[in-house]
């Protein structure tokens, strides 16, 4: 049989969907047909090939012989079909995706609050966002974009566009500035900066120090920690923004430049996507916007 003499995909579906269930009925409930509509698919298939494909059984119907064989055929085809249109439907959906590594604190505070705007933007762009610092394994994780605090080597091939300079400085609740004027504050302070706190107690020696310094793991808590009036941050201004529009947190001295930059990483290896292209340009409108 030539592939244009092959009966209509449609009755076929109809006949496997019969066969398989055991009625006419029952098919046409699946297939969101009429019970007349199945039925007719049925017999043009049967006349199509040349041979009945049912037989009356009682009050029923019972497959052929041809009819079995048949049904046989049809359910690993249309197994077959089905698991690899799904698998075709993963591989583009991870060609398609957009995968952008942020250090946890940046994302959380600064990035995730905003991936709203960008997203209803460009909604054809899947984005996938993970969490990580320092160095990144792009290949290994199949990383497209990182946005990270330059303060490690980076590869000649890699493309860097910076995006803001690191700003830090005491954050805290309203409440809490007439404490902090006075010397009488618990600082907080992250365990990935542990000298943060004496660095800038040392460049600011009109600044009364604190009580002590009560240290977290990550300097999105301690942020949080100091909205909750827990004690004074020393925060990177990129994590207190919000709060500070929002006047949760107030800063009475400001943020200092640290010398170091955040930037956007990608390797050389290849051209960046439509998608990756967007990102990149949107990044640095809106760190212009919220953070320039």
């Amino acid at each position: 049989m030539k592939r244009s003499e092959l009966p209509s995909l449609d009755d076929l579906r109809a006949f496997e969907t019969a066969a398989r269930l055991g009625s006419v009925r029952l098919a046409a409930g699946t297939l969101a047909l009429t019970h007349g509509a199945v039925s007719r698919r049925i017999t043009r298939l049967s006349e199509d090939l040349g041979f009945k494909l049912f037989e009356k059984s009682g009050r029923g119907l019972r497959l052929t012989p041809a009819g079995e064989m048949l049904n046989l055929t049809l359910g690993r085809f249309f197994t077959e079909l089905s698991a690899t249109v799904e698998s075709l439907r993963a591989t583009t959906s991870r060609q398609n995706a957009l995968v952008l590594s942020c250090e946890p604190s940046v994302a959380m505070r600064w990035l995730i609050p905003r991936l709203g705007a960008f997203q209803a933007a460009h909604p054809d762009v899947a984005l996938h966002l993970s969490v990580g610092g320092g160095p990144v394994e792009f290949r290994r994780d199949r990383i497209d974009l990182a946005i990270r605090r330059l303060d490690f080597a980076l590869p000649e091939a890699w493309h860097v566009q910076r995006l803001f300079a690191e700003r830090v400085g005491p954050v805290m609740s309203p409440h809490f500035v007439p404490a902090f004027e006075g010397g009488n504050y618990i600082a907080l302070g992250s365990k990935t900066r542990p000298d943060a706190w004496s660095q800038w107690l040392a460049a600011h020696p009109s600044c009364h120090p604190p009580t002590e310094i009560r240290f977290y793991d990550h300097h999105f808590l301690i942020v949080e920690a100091a909205s909750a009036g827990l004690g004074v941050a020393l925060s990177p201004l990129v994590l207190a923004t919000d709060d500070l529009d929002r006047q949760r947190l107030l800063a009475p001295v400001g943020f200092d430049d640290d010398g170091s930059h955040y930037g956007l990483i990608w390797t050389g290896e290849r051209e960046l996507s439509r998608g990756a292209r967007a990102l990149a340009h949107w990044l640095q409108e809106e760190c212009a916007r919220s953070l320039g």
